[in-house]
């Protein structure tokens, strides 16, 4: 939505972009149906996001997590973490097979633990946090004097209705921290609705604006747009401001029962339902037809939230 691609991206490199987001999406189904819980509709929204960010945009290092000149990435829509843990995997954070511990007894957590996972950059639980813990690293890189790392905030935009976070956004602007780059996942859709009727954050852009942020627009799931966004957060806009971009988004992107329905927000599907889910998402992306992997073994296993 911004003006033209200031940086140029080939079709090869999107084609692979876009089947990253792809298998966010498969995996993030895998790992909630095989648990019997989590938040289906806020993973599916991002997929394209953490793809383009995790293998286009940010400076990260599978093999050495903890580098010093390393971007971070906080997801403070934390109990989107699915989506997360299926971008490290593909990543080479952790395994694939990693993934099916989710929500198990010293597995992966339901919600982001940095002191368990490779890759994770700050726990998650209660929404509203993420953008403070943010603004507290981009301000530690700026006294550390390191200035090519950037940290990227991944908000919700239900989670906007939280007072902390536009307590971290003034502190951001006061400080100038254009090392900052916070995204929100405009999704539409809360656990029990539309925004819009639950408490609408709108006019969003005026709110960032007068809290003294410079503001970038986005189609969330246009990998080339995407793209040219980020590359432009990161290398064009940073003028001593904070930057959001804000990215347009569906609710449960890719699977047709779940798109804007909040009844999907945080709901584990059957496995057959996952079954059927997995089929028509390969054949929307033009993929093989696959279905869900461990249809056999899910039923003998006992969830350790008790299932929904």
């Amino acid at each position: 939505m911004e003006g033209k691609l200031t940086e140029r991206v080939s079709a090869e490199h999107v084609a692979k972009l876009e089947e990253a987001a792809y298998q966010i999406r498969r995996l993030s189904l895998e790992m909630i149906t095989y648990a019997r819980w989590g938040h289906p509709g806020g993973s599916l929204s991002m997929a394209e996001i953490l793809s383009v960010l995790y293998f286009h945009i940010m400076n990260i290092d599978a093999d050495n997590p903890d580098r010093e000149d390393r971007d971070r990435l906080i997801l403070s829509k934390a109990h989107a973490s699915p989506a997360l843990y299926a971008a490290l995997a593909l990543k080479g954070f952790i395994t694939i097979e990693e993934i099916y511990t989710y929500c198990e007894p010293g597995g992966l957590e339901g919600h982001t633990d940095r002191t368990h996972t490779p890759g994770v950059e700050a726990s998650g639980g209660p929404l509203g946090m993420g953008l403070s813990v943010a603004v507290g690293c981009a301000y530690g890189l700026r006294l550390k004097e390191n200035p090519r790392s950037r940290v990227f905030c991944v908000l919700g935009d239900g989670e906007l209705n939280e007072g902390n976070i536009w307590e971290a956004a003034m502190s951001a602007a006061h400080f100038h921290l254009d090392n900052l780059i916070a995204i929100v996942d405009y999704n539409k859709v809360m656990a029990k609705g539309f925004v819009w009727d639950l408490m609408n954050i709108e006019p969003l852009i005026d709110k960032w604006s007068a809290f003294g942020w410079d503001i970038l627009q986005v189609d969330g799931h246009d990998i080339e747009a995407l793209c040219d966004t980020f590359y432009q957060a990161r290398w064009i806009k940073p003028r001593g401001k904070p930057l959001v971009v804000i990215a347009h988004t569906v609710k449960g992107r890719g699977v047709e029962i779940a798109e804007f329905n909040y009844k999907w927000h945080t709901h584990a599907p059957e496995p057959e339902i996952a079954d059927q889910m997995l089929r028509a998402l390969s054949k929307q992306y033009h993929r093989p037809e696959l279905g869900y992997s461990r249809l056999d073994d899910v039923h003998e296993k006992e969830s350790f939230y008790g299932g929904e």
